[in-house]
């Protein structure tokens, strides 16, 4: 095995002081294994089914099946058929915070939404009223459309646009707020998937520049005692405690909420209550996770979003309860 860069030693001892931990973190980026992959039922489960299920984590939502490892969900009938969605198990874990979210919910928005996995998960947990997905690269757009017309998720939308544009025309707006942040993707190494300069702290700085950009521009369109999810699939610090961390300076009416279900998986890197999961798990090749509170109260801020005001963004829509029921 080649040795690991001098770039990829220096974060592993970020991330762990004791020795062993930072070998194992590098033994899995170095020399990636298969994970088991997992499946998001949209529809219910037959009574019968051939693929062969692991037994669940203690927080694994019941419409998530882990599969065991050799299994190809995507070639299956149902897949085609849209009975599930298949997603990596640390998108899982990332996602699992959304079920610390009281129902009912009016309004949920992706502010980063392709491939579709995190608006597809919200839209099973939550059951919103109308689930909004913006993506704001045009090549991503595709998958997104494609995966949602699939699995039948509805009421739902898609948009393309940059997030300062609703940060500006719905502030206040929605319940949830779901930012599944663009990085510099570093746990794509412990899928044997290449990821150049992920590691180089230009890059870093870039993404995490990026991304305080969006999670302050999404923080603007959740509502007074709304939500507002952050999540990377990267490690590097700089991308998840410090973003969080820079984001509740400058907008103190946020605050981060305990998910007690991932308790076990509490960063050590800080006092907030924010959670990561690192590929030496071996159930995922890692995520970083953390559920915020709008704690405003006040119900005068909350503002109305017509569907009709905003239908003539729409790239995409799959609307099947009446525009009375989904406007807000």
């Amino acid at each position: 095995m080649e040795k690991p860069s001098n770039l990829l030693l220096k974060v592993s001892r970020r991330l762990f002081t004791n020795l062993d931990e930072q070998e194992k973190f590098i033994e899995a980026l170095m020399n990636p294994q298969p994970f088991s992959p997992s499946i998001l039922w949209c529809k219910q489960k037959p009574d019968i089914s051939s693929l062969a299920v692991k037994t669940p984590t203690y927080w694994q939502p019941e419409f998530i099946d882990r599969l065991s490892l050799g299994e190809k969900p995507g070639q299956h009938p149902l897949h085609q058929q849209g009975y599930f969605y298949c997603l990596d198990f640390s998108s899982v874990f990332a996602a699992t915070t959304l079920l610390a979210i009281p129902v009912p919910v009016s309004l949920v928005f992706d502010m980063c939404a392709a491939p579709g996995g995190k608006s597809i998960f919200a839209w099973k947990a939550l059951q919103p009223d109308l689930l909004i997905s913006n993506e704001v690269i045009g090549k991503r757009l595709g998958m997104l459309i494609s995966n949602l017309k699939r699995c039948d998720i509805s009421p739902s939308a898609v948009v393309n646009r940059d997030s300062s544009i609703f940060a500006e025309m719905f502030p206040y707006s929605s319940n949830l707020v779901i930012v599944d942040a663009p990085c510099t993707g570093q746990s794509l190494l412990a899928k044997g998937e290449k990821a150049p300069g992920c590691f180089h702290p230009t890059a870093i700085n870039k993404s995490a520049n990026r991304q305080k950009r969006i999670i302050a521009n999404s923080a603007k369109v959740v509502s007074p005692q709304g939500y507002l999810a952050y999540m990377t699939c990267t490690y590097s610090p700089e991308e998840n405690e410090q973003v969080c961390e820079w984001f509740l300076e400058r907008f103190p009416q946020f605050q981060a909420i305990e998910i007690s279900h991932l308790a076990k998986y509490q960063s050590h890197l800080t006092k907030m209550p924010c959670y990561r999961m690192f590929p030496q798990d071996r159930l995922g090749a890692g995520a970083f996770t953390v559920l915020f509170q709008n704690t405003n109260d006040h119900e005068n801020e909350l503002k109305e979003v017509d569907l009709n005001t905003i239908s003539s963004l729409y790239i995409y829509q799959n609307l099947k309860k009446s525009s009375r029921a989904i406007s807000f």
